[in-house]
């Protein structure tokens, strides 16, 4: 069934729990079945990876925080997904957003970019795994970053942080709320999200 207005999709999730494999694995159906609109991607990790590549004060400050497996600040954090709009928005395309808010003032500052942009009710996608698995993903896959000391700072904080805007937006009526499983393979957690979206593959 065609789209008949522009989707907004916002994955949020524990580290390792796929998120962002799911998040292009959707792209793929909106390229595939709905061509037509253009998608614009906003990948946070992506962006802060490249931010800390520089060599200001600030970009040294902020691969420390990255390093340690920190937070980074909600100044820095809107600052990086605010200029990709800016940059990079375009009308009437399905829009696609991997890795944040991680922090409630983050979304409360990203409601207002939906109503600027005039998004309608997105959908928030939840993969929802518990810590244990998560670390043992984290673990499993031996990144640079995935010390033990980082793998717990970011569960931590997932829990202190991330967990206030899954509850915000579980209980605001001005978004679709989707629980989804993770724990399972990624084909079947794909497939719950195409028909919680109301996509058809």
């Amino acid at each position: 069934m065609p789209i008949m207005i522009p989707q907004t999709y916002i994955f949020i999730g524990r580290s390792g729990c796929g998120k962002g494999t799911q998040a292009a694995l959707l792209q793929k159906i909106l390229e595939t079945d709905h061509g037509d609109m253009p998608i614009v991607h906003v990948e946070t990790g992506k962006i802060f990876r490249e931010f800390i590549k520089g060599t200001t004060y600030t970009h040294e400050i902020a691969k420390k925080i990255y390093n340690e497996g920190g937070l980074q600040p909600e100044f820095l954090a809107v600052n990086l997904w605010s200029n990709f709009f800016i940059e990079n928005m375009v009308d009437n395309c399905n829009l696609i957003i991997d890795g944040t808010p991680r922090k409630f003032e983050e979304a409360y500052i990203l409601d207002s970019t939906f109503r600027f942009y005039s998004r309608h009710k997105p959908h928030i996608i939840f993969v929802n795994v518990s810590r244990k698995w998560s670390e043992e993903r984290m673990t499993e896959r031996k990144r640079k970053d995935d010390t033990k000391h980082d793998i717990k700072a970011r569960l931590d904080w997932f829990e202190t942080e991330v967990m206030r805007v899954v509850d915000y937006y579980k209980s605001n009526p001005d978004y679709a709320f989707h629980d989804v499983n993770g724990e399972r393979a990624i084909e079947e957690i794909h497939d719950d999200i195409v028909k919680m979206t109301g996509l058809s593959k």
